[in-house]
């Protein structure tokens, strides 16, 4: 079989030759991003529920201009494609020469289901759009070599960037075998996360609140410190927001007092990057850190966090006594601050939600993998 090396540019990927089951009408780019955008759209509504998996849509579009939507569902049950294939099945559709739109190259090989590859190509698809190659061994490349290889026309990187970006988690942990890391913090404007006699709720509103617990609901594990768990007693549960896999796993960095609500945790010491290789192996594809000052000082200067999620209330301390965002030492100079790129800024009535990447120039999705 041939296999489709990961690093190649998209606009190199290869087009099988027209069948007799190709559509006799070009789909030209702007339908091809229409469909895509419907796509990422169903992938984005089962965020919270399908992780360990990805997150995944699809849209099929018969010869005579039906179409058919799915997403992958929790844990064991159908990818996007096939449940795609599956309501165009239940509806009676001709499924010969329909073109399929996904988020994520489909899979090709066995695990908990089919290969979704396999899947196309028994359904008569004869073309197949993909957002982004899947790096996971397993699949990378192999997916859309088989459709290739079946006499499919392929198309990939249409959204390319906004794929990327709706899947990172999952990317990033199927490159570097690390979960994704999300440091949450909330502040007032002159950046104070508590003020000096140690009360901090609440500095946001229930906005902004429910938005973090949501937060809470696509990630896989929360990292607390010990200081926090003695001091504030938080459960670290989903409360405001849907939680679809229930709660996630609570990991407190030291130990946790007898009786505290963070109860039952997996308590750890030691190196950050060890810890995070142990969740990335039971299959956590992103953490959230959540506190205090001097975790997530740690964090940041280890250079492990992949996303700033900062919540601003517009209120202001006016002094220096009040808690900062970092308990540590900074940047020596402005030539060695953290500079990244703002990802998105939205507004949670009546607080700020800032999105901050690190990185300042984005990654293409088929760029080598990083080392770990």
């Amino acid at each position: 079989m041939q296999v489709v090396d990961p690093r190649r540019p998209l606009s190199s990927f290869p087009r099988a030759p027209r069948t007799r089951h190709q559509r006799t009408i070009d789909m030209d780019d702007h339908l091809d991003i229409i469909r895509m955008q419907r796509a990422l759209e169903l992938g984005a509504s089962v965020r919270s529920l399908t992780p360990p998996n990805p997150w995944v849509g699809c849209v099929i579009e018969t010869v005579d201009g039906q179409r058919f939507e799915g997403a992958t569902d929790r844990v064991g049950g159908p990818h996007a494609e096939a449940a795609a294939l599956a309501a165009a099945r239940a509806a009676g559709a001709d499924l010969e020469g329909a073109t399929a739109w996904v988020t994520l190259e489909p899979c090709s090989h066995v695990g908990r289901t089919p290969p979704c590859a396999d899947a196309l190509i028994e359904a008569g698809i004869a073309r197949v759009v993909a957002a982004v190659v899947d790096p996971d061994p397993n699949v990378a490349g192999t997916g859309l070599a088989r459709l290739v290889e079946a006499g499919v026309e392929v198309t990939a990187g249409v959204l390319a960037a906004e794929a990327s970006e709706q899947l990172a988690p999952y990317l990033h942990h199927r490159r570097t075998g690390r979960p994704w890391v999300v440091l949450k913090l909330a502040a007032t404007l002159d950046g104070r996360t508590a003020a000096p006699d140690g009360t901090s709720q609440w500095i946001t509103g229930p906005a902004a609140r429910a938005d973090a617990h949501a937060l809470r609901a696509e990630s896989d594990a929360i990292i607390v410190g010990a200081g926090t768990v003695r001091a504030d007693d938080p459960s670290l549960t989903v409360r405001d927001a849907p939680a679809p896999r229930g709660d996630p796993v609570r990991v407190v960095l030291g130990t946790a007092p007898e009786g505290a609500k963070v109860h039952p945790c997996l308590e750890r010491e030691g190196d950050l990057k060890a810890i995070l290789e142990e969740l990335g192996a039971m299959g956590h594809l992103q953490v959230l850190v959540e506190g205090g000052a001097a975790v997530a000082h740690a964090f940041h200067q280890a250079g492990l966090v992949d996303r700033y999620v900062i919540y601003l209330a517009p209120a202001l301390f006016g002094g220096d006594d009040g808690r900062g965002l970092f308990a540590g030492p900074g940047a020596p100079t402005i030539a060695a601050a953290t500079r990244g790129r703002i990802v998105q800024v939205r507004h949670l009535d009546p607080d700020l939600r800032i999105d901050l990447d690190p990185t300042p120039a984005p990654r293409s999705p088929l760029d080598p993998p990083q080392e770990p």
